[in-house]
């Protein structure tokens, strides 16, 4: 029930914006561009970021190999 709720709002919601003029849609679309471009890098220096750590682990593991093959 509570889906079917929140669906109509979002319906609603997207009927009172689709009432706006060009420009606020304009406004609107290049602020979702902005938002989605800072997001995807902020994905993209996570991911760097999570690679960069497998790779230091992958370098321990085979530091440790290495120290107790001698």
């Amino acid at each position: 029930m509570n889906l079917i709720g929140a669906i109509l709002i979002v319906s609603s919601l997207a009927l009172i914006s689709a009432c706006g003029d060009k420009e606020d849609s304009a406004a609107r679309d290049q602020e979702v561009q902005k938002v989605l471009q800072e997001g995807m890098q902020k994905e993209k220096a996570m991911m760097e970021g999570m690679q960069k750590g497998v790779e230091n682990v992958e370098k321990k593991l085979t530091d440790q190999k290495q120290d107790s093959k001698n």
